[in-house]
Parts: C-alpha cells; structure tokens; sequence
C-alpha cells in the first residue's frame, strides 16, 4: 500500500523539493502552507507520517503536533519535525509530545526520504509487535516482548524454545515434522538432528509445567500444538 505523507511547511519552493523526492520514491504527497489548514487535511486524508515544520505562520508545529497526538483519529500518524538550528529546546518539547524525529535545515533530500522511511518501519515494527500478542487458555505468548507468561508469571525461555513454541501455537492443530520445525525455526538447511529437536521440545514441555501436554507427540511424524 502506497504511504500517504503531508508535507507543512510555508516555504513554497522547500515544499516542491521533497514532494518531488517523495514522489519519486514512491510515497502519495500533498502540501499545506499553515498550521489550521494541516489540521483540516488531517481529518479528511488518512496520513501515514507528516513532515511538520516548527516555525510555521499562525498555529505554530509544536502546537499543531500537540493538537494531532490528543486527537484519537490522528494520534497514530508519524511526525517528523522541520526544525532550524538553535531550536533544541523546541526539538525535545516536540519529542516529547510524541513526534517520531527530526531534521535539521538545510537538509539533503535523500537524508530526509531516509529517515522518513526508517520511522514508517519503525511504526509498522510497532503495530506488528502489538498485533503479536498470541494467547491461548492461560498461556500468553508476547513476540514484540519475546516473553511468555502461564496464568500471569513469566517462564524463562531460550530463544530457540521460544521460536519453536510460537511456531507450533500460530499453527494448532497441524502436524510438523522435525525438518520443518528447523525450517520454521533457523531457517533451511540448518543442520540439526531429530534428537536435538526432541531436547528442546522435552525442555519446553517442562518449562510449560502442566500445559506442556498442549505440545502433542505425534509419533512417526512430529509435533503439534493442540491447546486442550
């Protein structure tokens, strides 16, 4: 999906300079020349990041920044500040309102496009991390956090348990082999014998206490997750 940017900025021609370079890169763009007329875009265009320039004519960028991230509807939108040297004071109050970075003018263009592209995965990094809360019965399996808790407390896991537990409770139900338990874990050809697959599925079992009977043998065959 293609991302939506808002440049805000009173300088025309600093304007038709990174819309170009966002352009080209592939970004969606529209201008605005005041604080009052970003916050109108705001709430008609679904905007993935704004380029907000802090000395602005009217409604100034901390305040417009301010008014974004107390608003339900646009408080998920990136910000990266346009800011002149000497306004580190600015900078932090801007940070701490919760705008993502800044840039300092004059700028390159292709420092900019980069740093806008480093906050989108950032914020895709974020919303991955909270959609990947996995629970199942008394066991929550956090991948943002890496962490798993049983009825609350959390159990200490390897990485390598931890990659194999969510990989079988992303999957219940289905049978996997030990091959495709490395595959799905360290990636292909990743030498590794069925024994050792059986240690770190014993090791998790007990670490799992009595819901390590969720991880099912299936003989023959391999592994599976059944959660009951």
């Amino acid at each position: 999906m293609i991302k939506k940017i808002l440049i805000v900025d009173d300088e025309k021609d600093l304007q038709e300079l990174v819309k170009y370079n966002l352009i080209r890169d592939g970004f969606k763009v529209i201008c605005s020349g005041s604080g009052e007329d970003a916050l109108k875009k705001t709430v008609s265009v679904n905007f993935d990041l704004i380029l907000l320039d802090l000395m602005l004519p009217g409604i100034d960028g901390l305040e417009v920044a301010k008014i974004l991230k107390k608003d339900a509807r646009t408080e998920q939108i990136s910000i990266i500040m346009l800011t002149a040297k000497g306004e580190e004071a600015d900078i932090v109050t801007g940070l701490e309102i919760g705008a993502d970075d800044y840039v300092t003018k004059p700028f390159s263009p292709r420092i900019l496009v980069a740093r806008v592209r480093a906050v989108l995965r950032r914020k895709e990094k974020k919303q991955e991390d909270k959609s990947s809360i996995l629970k199942i019965h008394e066991i929550l399996i956090d991948s943002g956090r890496r962490e798993v808790s049983i009825e609350g407390k959390t159990t200490d896991l390897t990485f390598t348990e931890f990659q194999v537990l969510k990989f079988l409770a992303t999957n219940p139900g289905w049978v996997f082999t030990r091959s495709q338990i490395v595959d799905a874990v360290k990636g292909e050809g990743y030498a590794v014998t069925d024994r050792s697959v059986d240690v770190q599925i014993a090791g998790l079992r007990k670490k799992l206490g009595t819901f390590g009977n969720y991880i099912e043998t299936v003989r023959g065959v391999g592994y599976r997750f059944t959660g009951k």
